[in-house]
């Protein structure tokens, strides 16, 4: 079969032909900011989920349908070693002038672009990494006086007043949200509070790593009455089988049910894992219907190509003692693992590791999904580092 007509999509956020199983989340995201613009209350939401459930992509989904439907939307990705507001100014900036560009909003928009002016200059030399200049004068006094919460709450409302003045949502999407400082993390939540409160039609739409849920409610303590949480794990099998079916059938191709099959056991109901098993199961295959063979051939080029991408590049980034830590846990087989456990595979104290253990959390390799509890947050990732240790 043609290569150059594969459907399948494995990539970072690359949007699938069907996305199979999130019908619910997008239509409950699409509600919100609807009822906003009409000025009704609306919660923002949180996506949360290990790595290859798909929530870079529905972000991007979510972005696409508010822009169909007349909203004004920008989406950042959370930096690991940058400020928020350096990533945000110039999405906030793009926003805006797209704003002015609306009739009713258009004096509005120029006001917030001045507060905006006022805030990155503020906002510069307190961060050091601001690096967006305005053909607009700031107005003194409007979200310039240094202070991250306040003038985040101060331009968040301007820009909610030129969204209000349009009848449209003003929507910030922020991928990897778990990355921004609880320092920044915090004024964030406020600014969003001080836009419910006034009635401003502005929502985030965040996504993260579990661990996000409880760095949110650390940080304002009226988080859980802001925010939806949706935790998007594995898909339903039947779902599973539309991911793979759904884009087979619209290139005229068809799959036998054990070849079917054997890519959902496989994967597991992982959106991730079902893109390459679909691509690799397409090229493998001579002609329709795939069959089974077709997948038994692509296991192998599958497995390889998630080894040394969505696997491999993540363990380049820990240390040596990070990586025996992850080994440990590996050798207990499937987590959640105990804490206790793996200090006691490594013949060291909690208190020793604690410092690594935190380390590999904020590099969001691992997560805690309760007290005295850690799990990988990448689904299968126990299996590559015993897949490496055979190698040797």
């Amino acid at each position: 079969m043609d290569s150059l007509r594969n459907p399948f999509a494995p990539g970072a956020g690359t949007r699938p032909y069907a996305i199979a199983g999130r019908d619910a989340v997008l239509e409950e995201v699409a509600t919100s900011i609807g009822r906003l613009a009409l000025g009704r209350s609306a919660k923002s939401h949180v996506l949360l989920g290990l790595r290859g459930v798909g929530k870079t992509v529905l972000l991007e989904e979510i972005r696409r349908r508010a822009e169909d439907a007349g909203h004004i939307a920008v989406m950042i990705e959370a930096p690991e070693r940058k400020s928020l507001p350096a990533a945000l100014i110039p999405e906030l900036r793009l926003a805006l002038v797209r704003f002015s560009l609306l009739g009713p909003a258009r004096d509005l928009a120029k006001r917030g672009l001045q507060a905006l002016a006022g805030f990155a200059s503020a906002m510069k030399l307190k961060y050091k990494d601001v690096e967006v200049s305005f053909d607009v004068e700031p107005e003194v006094g409007l979200a310039d006086a240094g202070d991250l919460e306040h003038d985040l709450a101060v331009l968040m409302e301007t820009v909610g007043t030129a969204a209000e003045a349009a009848g449209v949502t003003f929507v910030l999407l922020v991928d990897e949200l778990q990355y921004v400082q609880t320092s920044q993390l915090g004024p964030l939540v406020s600014a969003l509070h001080r836009c419910s409160q006034r009635r401003k039609p502005v929502i985030l739409v965040g996504a993260g790593l579990p661990q996000l849920r409880g760095r949110i409610g650390n940080a304002k303590t009226y988080s859980e009455r802001l925010f939806e949480f949706t935790e998007l794990s594995t898909l339903k099998r039947s779902d599973s089988a539309d991911a793979i079916r759904i884009p087979l059938e619209a290139e005229c191709v068809m799959i036998s049910d054990d070849a079917l099959e054997l890519i959902l056991s496989d994967t597991q109901g992982y959106p991730y894992f079902l893109q390459e098993w679909g691509k690799h199961a397409w090229n493998c295959a001579k002609r329709s219907p795939i069959e089974l063979v077709d997948v038994e051939r692509a296991q192998q080029l599958a497995r390889y190509s998630l080894d040394t991408s969505f696997f491999g590049v993540r363990l380049d980034r820990v240390s040596g003692k990070e990586r025996e830590y992850l080994m440990a846990m590996a050798k207990l087989g499937n987590g959640p693992f105990e804490t206790a456990d793996v200090s006691e595979s490594l013949g060291e104290s909690g208190q020793e590791l604690a410092v690594t253990r935190a380390r590999l959390i904020e590099k969001g390799m691992i997560y805690s999904p309760s007290y005295g509890l850690i799990d990988f947050t990448v689904p299968f990732f126990g299996l590559f580092l015993l897949r490496q240790v055979a190698k040797f």
